[in-house]
Formats: C-alpha cells, structure tokens, sequence
C-alpha cells in the first residue's frame, strides 16, 4: 500500500511537471518538419529520449543511428525516411517524462524509442494512447491495457523464472535477494518470489538498497546479511551501485568460499567492467544474460561501435555491446520497416498495426518480432566471472530449461566448462552455513593414539598447527558433513594420552562439543552424552586362529558306526524298492536304475514315477532318514569349525583383549575367565603374534568392528568364532541437545 500511494503520488508530480513551462525541457538536437519532402522522400520523425552522459545511452544512440544508416543504404529506393529527435534526459525520470510531452507536442514525431530510464507504463500510455504514437521503452513493462506502449527488454517473469531454475540447479533452498530501491527492482520482485515459491525456495531476507547509498550504508547492509544462515544472494541493482556493493562485500569476506552470487541482467554488466579491482573481486560468480546468437552482422556492428568510441575518446563504456543497444538497433529496424508499408505520416492505428506484425532476421533473433507488444526471449546465456574475465557455463530458455548448450547450437561443446565459485572451488557451495565466529566454531575433540590406527589416525603440523584426521571413522565423518544441506564451521581439538571415557567427560562438562572417532556406544556413557547412529557392526567377538585339519575332517560329524547304517539303509531302501517294483508285472525296473533313482531324489525332484504305493512309501521314509543325518551333520560341524577353535579357552587357556579400552573392565570379565589368564594387547601386530605358534593366547576377544579390521589385515588364517550383542558398536558422542 506504502508503494501505491507513493507510486499515485509520483504520477500526480510528474503530470504537473509536464504541464509547466518547458524550461524544463531536456537539451535536444535541432530538428526539422518531418513532413516536408526532400528529393521525393517522406520524412518520419523519431524521438529518441536517452541519458547521453552513460555508456548505456550513448551505446543505444550509436546503435540507432547505425541502424538506420544500415538500413536505407539496403533499402535505398524506399520512399520513407526516419529522421531521429534525440533528448537528453540526463537520467532523471522527470526530465525524460518531460521530454516525451515536448517531442510529440512540439516535434510531432511519429514514435518514441526510450527511454531507459523506468516510468511507469500506465503514465506513458497516458501520452502514446492520446497521441497514438507508439512509445519503445527499454525500462516499462507492455500489457494489453496499453497498445501503444512496447517492451523493448526481456520480460520481468522470463528473467525470474531463469534465476529460480538456475538456484534449483544446485538444490539451494533458500537465498537473499538484494535489489535496488526502485520501482523496477520492486517490479522484479513479485515475479522473483512467485518463480521461487513455485520451486520450493524461499527469500529469507529482501535487501533493499539506496541507488545513492554511502560507502558506510552498503557496508551496514552486508554485514545485516552475513548474520543469516543463507549464502546465496541475487543481485539485482545497477551495475555502477554493484561495483560497490562487490568491492565491499569483497573486503567483508562475503565473496569467498561457500559463498554463491548470482547476477541478474540489470546487473550481468559488471563483468565487463574496465575496472581490475571489480572485475577481480566479482570472480566466481554467475550472472544471466540475454543469449545473442553469433553473426558477421553482431561482429561488425561491435567493430563499428568499438572504433566509435575509440575515435571520441570514450574510455567509460564496457568491453561488450549492451543487450538494449542490440535490442534497440532490431527495433530501429523493425520500426523503419512499418513506416514504409504506412506509407503517410500521422497514422498512428495502422503503424501500430504494421508493426506488431512485422518480422525479420534481426541481430537479437532470426525471427524478430514485436507481436505481443514485447519483444521474444531467445532465453539467457549464465556467465561465470573467471580468470579476471568471463565464460558461458551454461544456457536457459523457456522451452527447455537450463542446458549445457543452447537448443540453437549444434556443438555439444560449448558451455561444457564446470562453474569456478568464488574462492576458486569448483565445488557448488551448500548454500547455508551455520554461522560461527572462530571462537563459537564447533569444537570437535579427537584422540591421538599410537596403535588401532584403521579407525582413526591423528596428524598434527605443529608448525602450520593443522590437524588431520584419517582412517575409517574419519571417513564416515567427511561423508556425513558434506551430505549435510548446509556448511559447519568446525575445528579438531587434539588430545594425547586420554581414553574416551575422559573425552566423554569433557563433552559433559561442555569443554568439546563431540567426540570424533571410534567410540563404543555403553549403557554407562549415555548417562552423560548422547550418541550419533552407530556406524558398525555391533556386539564383542572372539578371534582365534584356525586350525589346520586333515583331509578327513569332513568325516568327523559322524562315527564310523553312524556312517556304516547309513550305507546300510541306502542298500536296503533300494532293495526294498526293487523288490516292491518287480512284483508288479508291468514294471522293468532294474537295480541299477532303481539305485540312481533314489540317489538323484536326494538333490532333484523324482524323475521316474514307481507303479506301488509301497515304494514310494518306502522312499519316504528314506528322506526321512536323510533329513536326519544331514542335519545332525551340518550341526556337528558348525561346532566342529567354531566351538573347537576355543576349547583351549574352556579348559583354561589364555585369552586376550584389547589393551587400554574397556574391554576387560566391562566385557571379558563377564565371561568369568580368570585374572592370570587375561592378556592385554595394543596392536593388530600383538594379535597376530599372540595367536600365531610362538605366541601365548589361545583366543582373543573384542569388538567385531576391530575384528573385522583385523581380519581384513591377516585373511586367510583367523577367524571370528563366536560373537555376542554386548555393545552397541561405535558412534560419534556429542552432547545432549534440548
């Protein structure tokens, strides 16, 4: 409501102006009547409204100009002459509104092209409807409501729904949206968040920015965004108040790694700069600008307009053309096309007409054209800001969304490069970061040891004072940090010749945040800290080494008795069968095909169907038999190859453990070995050593997570023999959270 009543407000001044006498009329070129014929020619006149000090408007004017003198020197038999009015609005709304009344009372031109300065559409219609003069604005928006008003820029909701498909790319969630404090940058911002929304995305903060904000007021603003979790921030001010903006985010700290700046077209610009120090400072960013397609006519006309300020001594324009300056000399074009087919002056109706349905191959487009009021977006091209210059990443268009390579385009290669971020990585920052000075960074402790290494191994540059942690456990941590949606800032605080339980300690009393490594998750522990999932198998095993058996160990489940009545009742079974076989005069079943018969239905089904119900009772029983002594087998070796590993243990072997933890305290206690026949070891090296000949123990218990490490080291000649659900495997500790 605040913008409409000032935007009520701003019409009603500017109306008023208009009315008082022309001294405020803006600097103008002298004309001549447009209607007089010289040499047969009919002579359109053209108001063109721009700000003759900046580069954009100086480009836009060189570009019209270029245009027409292109244009009738390939049309030179054409009848009708378009003859420009320029006005020098100074950039000041009020100075361009002021100088469309003067060109279409007093100079009676035909059509206006500018300004690029904003006025709104409905105060500009209030002029070309009354008139029917067809107004090119490179600033208003078109609409239905207004004929005679026309769009010469990609339209507000097409450049919206680029950036929102852009930050979908990278599965941001959120952003910061920084505009400038006007009324377009309050335009773009309706289209901008209902694009977002439509996404799944979400404006955490809309940063509203003065076009005449001091050094100290920018700097004020960037610091109100460093204190939200969001990182990716969209850009959309004039590339003159974004060099400050990027110089002072720049020296914030804001334009680095984790960071992700996004520039809309009004912004794009910037990474043309002829000034090193921004150009330097907006490195790895992205920004969005109108895709123009490669052609000898584009080359030329840059050539043109580079050796035009060159001979004018103009040292502040950018490196490139700008899109309005293109768009503008398509327009010229367009425009010079329609009054030719008019034919007459002063026929607003059917120039308009004329020109809303011309077409041609422009330099914007292969098909340019004004049939909607507006002009067709060809889509947008995304920049990445590189090597103190700029390349394209990437294309967008409407149809087809964002692609490596324009739809256009039949190289597969263009684009293909992956986007640098600032800082130089090549990695897309998270785009959420959990704030945190260098003293509130979250304080990660880590244990130094010099043996069981695979799970964790601590490396600390005293010089550099940079600690590195490897092995399992920190892997797992490495993944589970980079899977999270959002940067944590954090530091690994090293500490020697502690256990866990001391480190658990000190997570309870709130001197670390967590602990990273292989901790077992206890009964006893949880009391104080919380635990993360576990990681790891669970439960305490037995280790021991395996015995090397004969070759008739596969014989041992069973006695020699036992095997002999398993014989027997095979030869009797199949007697039986073939007796029962013969008596049926029909059967010529044999012995020897009755013998196979009943050892292939031990694996397969019955092949041969038997004539009496007695024989296949009598087979029955024998699978019987056989599911009997197969699961008497398969028991009595599992024990044979497990429980016959440790039966030195139960008879008063030594039994090992894992030096330094709590593995005897808590666990081999509870398996009531004695004390003198308890040994500690402190390395996969001990173990081997302890169960090999020469060593002493006879088994070694531990958690299965160091045992399968442990096997993994020394296959082939260990084993896991048994295992109990005692613990609960490893996990991170950190504290309990509210």
């Amino acid at each position: 409501m605040v913008h409409n009543e000032h935007n009520k407000i701003s019409l009603c001044l500017l109306m008023l102006l208009c009315i008082l006498d022309h001294a405020l009329c803006p600097h103008s070129i002298p004309s001549q009547n447009q209607n007089i014929n010289i040499n047969n020619d009919i002579l359109i006149g053209v108001g063109i409204i721009l700000d003759m000090e900046s580069p954009l408007g100086m480009s836009i004017h060189s570009c019209i100009t270029m245009a027409i003198s292109d244009f009738y020197a390939l049309h030179h038999s054409y009848k009708t002459r378009v003859v420009i009015h320029t006005r020098d609005s100074e950039g000041d709304p009020v100075k361009a509104l002021s100088a469309v009344d003067h060109l279409l009372k007093n100079a009676k031109v035909q059509a206006i092209i500018g300004p690029e300065t904003y006025l709104p559409s409905k105060l500009l219609s209030l002029f070309a409807d009354k008139t029917e003069v067809p107004i090119f604005s490179f600033a208003s928006q078109s609409s239905r409501e207004y004929p005679y008003v026309f769009q010469i820029k990609q339209d507000e909701s097409t450049m919206a729904k680029s950036i929102a498909a852009l930050v979908k790319s990278f599965n941001w969630r959120n952003v910061i949206f920084v505009y400038e404090d006007t009324d377009d940058g309050r335009e773009i911002l309706q289209y901008l968040a209902e694009s977002l929304q439509d996404k799944s995305i979400r404006i955490s903060y809309k940063s509203t920015i003065s076009s005449s904000a001091t050094h100290d007021e920018i700097t004020k603003e960037l610091r109100k965004i460093m204190t939200f979790h969001t990182t990716v921030i969209i850009i959309h001010v004039s590339p003159s108040l974004a060099s400050s903006l990027i110089l002072n985010a720049k020296r914030l700290g804001m334009v680095s790694e984790g960071y992700a700046w996004i520039l809309t077209e009004k912004t794009v610009d910037l990474l043309q700069s002829t000034n090193f120090t921004v150009i330097e400072s907006s490195q790895g960013a992205l920004g969005l600008r109108t895709y123009v397609p490669s052609s000898y006519r584009l080359h030329s006309l840059k050539l043109r307009l580079h050796n035009f300020f060159h001979r004018n001594n103009f040292t502040s324009v950018t490196k490139e053309v700008p899109v309005p300056a293109l768009w503008a000399y398509d327009t010229t074009w367009a425009l010079a096309l329609s009054v030719e087919k008019v034919g007459v002056p002063h026929n607003g109706p059917l120039l308009l007409h004329e020109v809303l349905k011309t077409r041609f191959k422009g330099i914007m487009s292969d098909d340019f054209q004004l049939s909607e009021g507006k002009v067709i977006s060809s889509g947008y091209e995304i920049m990445n800001a590189v090597d103190n210059g700029e390349r394209r990443v990437g294309y967008w268009t409407l149809s087809e969304g964002i692609k490596r390579a324009h739809p256009k385009i039949n190289s597969p290669s263009l684009g293909s490069e992956a986007v640098i971020w600032p800082g130089g990585s090549t990695t897309a920052p998270k785009g959420w970061v959990l704030r945190a000075t260098p003293s509130k960074r979250l304080k990660f402790g880590v244990q130094k040891i010099n043996n069981f290494k695979y799970f964790m191994d601590i490396d600390h540059d005293v010089e550099k004072n940079v600690i590195t942690a490897t092995g399992f456990s920190a892997d797992v941590f490495y993944t589970c940090i980079r899977a999270l949606p959002y940067e944590v800032p954090y530091t690994f605080i090293l500490f020697e010749n502690v256990s866990i339980d001391d480190l658990v300690q000190k997570v309870y009393n709130e001197e670390i945040d967590a602990v990273i490594g292989d901790s077992t998750i206890l009964a006893n522990r949880s009391e104080y800290v919380d635990f993360t999932a576990t990681y790891t198998d669970l439960g305490v095993g037995t280790l021991a080494k395996i015995k090397k058996n004969d070759q008739w160990f596969y014989l041992k489940p069973m006695d020699i008795g036992l095997w002999l009545v398993a014989i027997g009742s095979l030869g009797y079974t199949i007697f039986v069968v073939w007796a029962i076989e013969r008596m049926n005069p029909d059967s010529d079943q044999q012995i020897r095909t009755v013998f196979w018969n009943i050892l292939w239905t031990i694996f397969f089904s019955q092949r041969d169907k038997y004539s009496s119900n007695l024989s296949k009772f009598a087979l029955f029983v024998w699978l019987l038999v056989v599911l009997v002594l197969y699961t008497s087998y398969t028991a009595t070796l599992t024990s044979l190859l497990t429980v016959e590993q440790f039966e030195s243990v139960s008879k008063g072997g030594i039994v090992g453990f894992h030096g330094g933890d709590f593995m005897k305290g808590v666990t081999v206690s509870n398996l009531h070995f004695e004390d003198n026949n308890q040994r500690p070891y402190y390395s996969y090296e001990a173990y081997a050593h302890a169960l090999s000949k020469d060593g002493e123990a006879d088994a070694i218990v531990d958690e299965i997570p160091y045992i399968k490490m442990f096997l993994g080291k020394y296959p082939g000649d260990y084993a896991l023999v048994s295992s109990q659900p005692i613990t609960s495997g490893f996990a991170f500790v950190c504290r309990y959270v509210d």
